[in-house]
């Protein structure tokens, strides 16, 4: 049997791992930053009825363009934003993957500041773009004139911020996202894939005038619809017309479409967990500082909880214990997805018992 070694793969994917989080089967997985709280029966009865009606359909492509879904994901973000403004993918994974064809490629930089997202330097890879990362502050905030002068250095084709970031927690205020952009020549992606468990206002305000600043956001997270795959982005009308040529054709199955839809029709139902969610947020927070460790703030549906000194033995102990967390590999810290309450009081007394 060959290996990777004996085919003629690109050289630069040579070594390279695929990305992905442990799938392990065990009672409390806390370790991608799902909504653990799933779908309620009503919306499930909901995306069941509108998948059978597409069912009848699957014999034809898919509406290539899915305006009705982009006009329900216009009227779900406001601002008085339009389908032309609006476009959807196969998770935000995929509208990056677009963005960074579009906007990125060979000579081109893409800059962002570490530790963020772990996908977007293997997005630049596979895009052949050169992808250059600045640290941030000791309490992973971001530093509005360091940033500035960032950009001014590298000058990237693109400025990429996670807001809320991953794997941190970390807001990022409107005034930095404004100030980058009025120093950068390339476009300003803000991934906002948390931003429903944000007490910050979204960069959606910014849009107007300012037609290379691109708002990225998913369905994976508040929405509870991991398994759907559906990301989307906010910008102007130009940079979708951009989406639209790397795109390949009919990305969005018609079954996606439907599910997307049937959501978005339910999306304050969907997003009633999201308050609950905050909640478990917090008391990961509050114990894990009583403990005497040292939780980052979060703005997001995860914790970051700093202060274990061996957090990969913590890590396999909790596993053993049946809850599953995740080791983003910056030293003696692990990263917690906030639960239900039941999976956090689980979380938090295996927790007490490793600490004492």
């Amino acid at each position: 049997m060959s290996t990777l070694d004996d085919l003629p793969i690109r050289e630069d994917l040579r070594g390279q791992v695929p990305y992905g989080a442990p799938q392990l089967d065990v009672p409390v997985s806390l370790n991608v930053n799902e909504n653990t709280y799933g779908i309620p029966e009503a919306v499930a009865l909901s995306i069941i009825e509108k998948l059978a009606k597409a069912t009848v359909s699957l014999n034809r492509y898919p509406d290539r363009e899915f305006i009705e879904l982009r006009t329900q994901l216009a009227g779900f973000l406001g601002h008085d934003l339009s389908a032309n403004q609006v476009w959807a993918a196969n998770g935000s994974n995929e509208i990056l993957q677009q963005l960074f064809s579009a906007f990125g490629g060979p000579g081109r930089v893409a800059l962002s500041f570490s530790p963020t997202y772990s996908m977007y330097p293997n997005i630049a890879r596979i895009t052949l773009t050169k992808y250059v990362e600045k640290p941030r502050n000791a309490d992973f905030s971001l530093d509005l004139n360091q940033v500035v002068r960032q950009i001014q250095d590298v000058e990237p084709d693109i400025v990429i911020f996670c807001a809320p970031n991953n794997p941190t927690g970390t807001s990022l205020s409107l005034e930095l996202i404004e100030a980058a952009y009025s120093v950068s020549k390339g476009i300003v992606v803000v991934d906002e894939a948390y931003s429903e468990f944000s007490n910050n206002p979204s960069a959606l305000g910014l849009l107007p005038g300012r037609p290379r600043l691109v708002i990225s956001r998913t369905m994976s997270k508040a929405f509870a619809f991991a398994g759907a795959r559906l990301g989307y982005l906010a910008a102007d009308p130009a940079v979708v017309d951009a989406m639209r040529i790397v795109r390949l054709p009919y990305h969005l199955s018609a079954l996606t479409q439907a599910a997307a839809s049937a959501a978005l029709e339910h999306s304050n139902l969907l997003l009633e967990n999201v308050e609950r969610i905050k909640r478990q947020r917090d008391r990961i927070i509050a114990a894990t500082s009583y403990w005497g460790l040292s939780p980052y703030p979060s703005d997001a549906n995860f914790v970051l909880v700093g202060g274990f000194s061996d957090s990969q033995l913590v890590f396999d102990q909790l596993l053993r214990a049946g809850v599953l967390v995740r080791n983003v590999g910056i030293p003696h810290t692990l990263r917690i997805t906030a639960g239900t309450e039941a999976e956090t009081t689980k979380l938090l007394a295996e927790l007490a018992l490793l600490l004492d």
